[in-house]
């Protein structure tokens, strides 16, 4: 599993900045919902060969007990308790407040590892913008400048050595539970603990919990139609006796944890609701993550025609860009369309396991870019040559060729889909990897 690096700290200390600078990307997911304030954060990092979570939580001010700022501490609270490393941002130009020693006390009680950042400090001597916040005791201050990038890599370098790194994880998986690892994802009350008791309770061979992980998330092992799945627990599942209860308090990092973990994802809306926000941030965040994918609706049973219609024209509206997933119309309270959306999940996960050999790739190529080419850039246009996969869960496609990195977005995106089409790859993403050759001449 990725760890999960949650930047916590007072207002206006450089957080959103840093966050920025970890995850490279403006497609980060904004969890935009009732309990959370707009400006949390959920994104993918990389540091060379190592890839995290980073969480941006809003302003920190723990002494306030009302309003939207106590709010903003309350969930910035629920982050720290399921972060993995915390990165504690102090404002280098501003120095010590007594507020960073508050939170500094609140962060040492939390037992997670902590580590002391001191941000803007570009153009200063780090020594001595450094020195002040000793008196934290929360370890050695690492001077950073998110703004600029220096010091930053080092940082997570750092951060990261406590944890395996990629190649250590695929070991893990590896050696882990068999058969597919299905996530249930969605908002809360839409029915994730029914479809779970549901699938359960249908001819159980195997279920059980096992030992968790640091957080006390649990897998359930349980076997259908000769088929094995460990169930990935995102709604805080716990053990009663022989029934299953769900606490239902939505837990964003549990269930972007959820997700990594899986190999298939069943993404649960509620017929009875329309569409919202935060089920499009869901289903961003797992396309994010390259998992294959199953829509299920649920309380199929309890809406009229009228309702039906519109819930389906949401969809297609809303979650457009999920279009390569197969959707389910279910009632998990009574067993209906169950069976259905369990084929779907084995075919996604065939689809995302596959094995495409790179001369029909190249094929598939060659056919693809002969019906429409790249668009021209200047006086050239890019060449693609041939193509090689490289790597599974989700299908990861490389293609040679010259000039690739002039191919605009819209482009890739129709080679996605055609790929997706041509190798019948339903129920999972795919993405697309160009590796331009080099022209010796070019340098002379």
């Amino acid at each position: 599993m990725k760890p999960t690096l949650v930047l916590v700290g007072r207002p206006n200390v450089g957080k959103s900045t840093l966050f920025n600078r970890l995850t490279r990307s403006r497609d980060a997911l904004v969890a935009d919902i009732p309990g959370l304030t707009r400006d949390r954060h959920y994104g993918h990092g990389r540091i060379g060969h190592r890839p995290f979570l980073a969480v941006d939580t809003g302003g920190f001010e723990p002494l306030v007990k009302d309003g939207i700022v106590h709010e903003m501490a309350r969930q910035a609270e629920a982050a720290i308790a399921e972060a993995d490393a915390l990165l504690f941002i102090v404002d280098g130009r501003t120095g010590l407040t007594p507020q960073d020693k508050v939170i500094a006390d609140l962060l040492r009680r939390s037992g997670r590892p902590l580590h002391l950042v001191v941000n803007k400090a570009e153009g200063m001597d780090r020594a001595v913008v450094g020195a002040e916040f000793h008196e934290l005791g929360c370890g050695e201050p690492r001077v950073i400048s998110a703004a600029h990038g220096d010091g930053v890599n080092e940082l997570i370098d750092l951060v990261l050595e406590a944890f395996p790194d990629e190649e250590e994880q695929k070991g893990d998986q590896l050696s882990g539970p068999p058969g597919i690892r299905l996530a249930i994802a969605g908002r809360p009350n839409v029915g994730k603990s029914t479809l779970i008791n549901t699938l359960l309770g249908e001819d159980r061979v195997i279920a059980f919990d096992m030992p968790g992980t640091t957080r006390d998330a649990i897998e359930i092992e349980f076997e259908k139609n000769g088929r094995q799945y460990t169930l990935i627990d995102t709604a805080g599942l716990r053990r009663k006796g022989k029934v299953f209860e769900t606490i239902e308090k939505f837990s964003v990092i549990k269930t972007l944890q959820a997700i990594e973990e899986a190999n298939v994802v069943v993404l649960m809306l509620d017929a009875s609701q329309d569409i919202s926000d935060q089920d499009a941030h869901i289903a961003g965040f797992i396309i994010e993550a390259g998992r294959a994918l199953v829509i299920a609706v649920n309380k199929w049973d309890a809406v009229d025609a009228y309702r039906r219609e519109r819930i389906k024209i949401d969809i297609e509206r809303k979650l457009n860009f999920l279009g390569f997933a197969r959707v389910h119309y279910i009632s998990a309270l009574h067993g209906q369309g169950i069976g259905g959306v369990l084929g779907s999940v084995d075919k996604a996960y065939a689809a995302a396991m596959a094995k495409l050999t790179t001369p029909k790739l190249t094929r598939a190529l060659l056919a693809v870019v002969e019906k429409q080419g790249p668009p021209r850039h200047g006086l050239f246009r890019p060449k693609l040559r041939y193509a090689h996969q490289g790597g599974s869960n989700p299908p990861i496609i490389v293609i040679h060729g010259n000039a690739l990195d002039q191919i605009p977005d819209s482009y890739t995106r129709y080679l996605e889909r055609s790929f997706l089409d041509i190798f019948k790859l339903q129920g999972t993403p795919l993405q697309i990897r160009f590796k331009s050759s080099t022209n010796p001449f070019d340098k002379k």
